[in-house]
């Protein structure tokens, strides 16, 4: 893809200034293909991207260098998801913040009125580092510890510890993760010339 062609495929900053997002960051990429419902809501921080296909809704706040991949869906609501600095998501990942009740005990989807529905609703917390597989689902009430690693097509039902690697339908824990990545990021923000990180 030529330099043309990337810069085709996102939004321009000044499109992404008249969205009137609750907070844009610097060097900020929103691909024209995304949707985003009301970003009055959605707060994104600086080097942060969001590609093709991605939805995100709701009350959700995007830390610096956060990356959705292609087709992931993010369901704030009003309780919200909140990214820690550093994480992404691969592609397809679906996270809600919020949710109709499966159990039989109210009525499902949208075109009930709201009193005959049970919903479940409980803020996501991503925290800095983390990384989820693709297809993977996080589930209203999660926090992600610092550092965790989902592996591809998880479902996440309960909160992971930090710097632990996590898989599976419920994901488990498999195994811890490394920390060298904590000395490529000071790198990083040296080479940025922010070393505030």
């Amino acid at each position: 893809m030529n330099k043309k062609q990337e810069d085709d495929r996102y939004y321009a900053r000044e499109e992404l200034e008249e969205m009137g997002f609750r907070k844009l960051g610097r060097n900020v990429l929103v691909s024209r293909s995304s949707r985003l419902y009301i970003p009055e809501y959605i707060s994104i921080d600086d080097y942060s991207i969001i590609d093709d296909f991605c939805i995100v809704s709701g009350n959700v706040e995007l830390g610096r260098n956060v990356h959705l991949a292609h087709g992931c869906r993010l369901i704030g609501g009003r309780e919200g998801i909140s990214f820690a600095d550093f994480s992404g998501l691969a592609y397809g990942v679906t996270i809600f913040a919020q949710s109709d009740d499966y159990g039989g005990d109210a009525l499902t989807n949208p075109t009930v009125p709201m009193k005959f529905r049970k919903i479940m609703r409980a803020r996501v917390e991503i925290g800095r580092h983390v990384i989820v597989g693709a297809g993977s689902v996080i589930f209203p009430g999660v926090l992600l510890g610092e550092g965790s690693s989902i592996g591809s097509l998880s479902m996440v039902t309960k909160s992971t510890e930090p710097w632990a690697v996590y898989f599976g339908i419920p994901a488990k824990k498999i195994k811890d993760r490394h920390r060298n990545l904590l000395e490529l990021e000071k790198e990083y923000l040296v080479e940025q010339g922010d070393n505030t990180g």
